[in-house]
């Protein structure tokens, strides 16, 4: 891309039964984007009565999850005994650890009747000392997180910290997610936060610019730490901007385990298949087997 250093890194569909997603992190050419090890944009999908979203029980270990919904809803239940439906706008927190297990399905009243659905979900690793944790919950609505508007431009601090303030949710590494949406014509460009850590841009909806690069609606860029260009954009635009410091051991991924011991990952491949992580509360008739 001309005027600035970006990668783009394309996504691959992935088949989730019901429906399918563009997984973008891991990639072949990127890993991993400061802490986070998974990317995948859900939609937008329309489904029909019946259809939607039926993810089953199913482990992790050795990392979070961050699902934030822009249309449509998922319900989430977990082995920790919780159960909430997330909303658009909602931040939805959930810490593996040492292991946790969880199911992502819709509530009655949605499956039965048309519906829409697109966000993002996330995995973001755990650091060196923290990957063994004990496992946690966390939901935040949307009312709950640190929206500002300047110049025409809304932020939203979904975690981390960036643009001198922090969101409440836990984090174990230097990190930064914020939505922004441009409501205005912006009377100046938009600031890429953090120049100290990695950076990826995620394009939900609109026309954008990096620089003298246009962006595709959809599309996810990776920027190296310190290259900043100002992004500017058209009225009713919305991005996603992610990232944090770079880890220095590296991670292996298999499966819905992350670790940075291979041996670990065995452990919970063998566990996992002989029943020893724990049932989800209220979803305990139905599991996804060890592929």
């Amino acid at each position: 891309m001309s005027g600035v250093n970006i990668q783009i890194i394309e996504g691959k569909k992935k088949d989730l039964g019901e429906f399918s997603v563009e997984r973008i992190l891991p990639s072949r050419i990127r890993q991993m984007v400061g802490p986070y090890i998974f990317f995948d944009v859900m939609g937008p999908a329309r489904f029909s009565p019946g259809q939607g979203v039926n993810v089953r029980p199913h482990p992790h270990i050795g990392l979070m999850t961050m699902t934030y919904l822009v249309e449509g809803s998922i319900l989430h239940r977990d082995s920790l005994g919780f159960e909430q439906e997330i909303l658009p706008g909602d931040m939805n927190l959930m810490i593996a650890g040492r292991g946790i297990v969880h199911s992502e399905r819709e509530t009655k009243e949605v499956r039965e009747q048309e519906h829409s659905l697109y966000g993002i979900q996330l995995w973001l690793a755990l650091p060196d000392g923290s990957e063994e944790v004990d496992p946690q919950f966390y939901h935040f609505k949307e009312k709950d997180l640190l929206t500002w508007k300047d110049g025409g431009i809304q932020r939203r601090l979904i975690a981390g910290e960036a643009y001198g303030q922090k969101a409440p949710a836990p984090t174990y590494s230097p990190l930064f997610y914020v939505e922004v949406h441009f409501q205005e014509e912006a009377s100046k460009g938009l600031e890429l936060p953090n120049p100290e850590h990695e950076l990826a841009l995620f394009v939900l909806q609109g026309k954008v610019k990096a620089g003298e690069s246009d962006l595709k609606e959809g599309s996810f860029y990776y920027f190296e730490p310190r290259d900043r260009p100002l992004v500017n954009a058209e009225k009713g635009a919305r991005i996603l901007l992610l990232g944090g410091e770079k880890f220095t051991t590296p991670r292996y991924m298999e499966w819905n385990f992350v670790s940075s011991s291979k041996e670990r990952i065995e452990e919970a491949k063998k566990a996992w298949s002989q029943g020893e992580f724990p049932t989800v509360v209220g979803d305990e008739e139905e599991f996804i087997p060890y592929p």
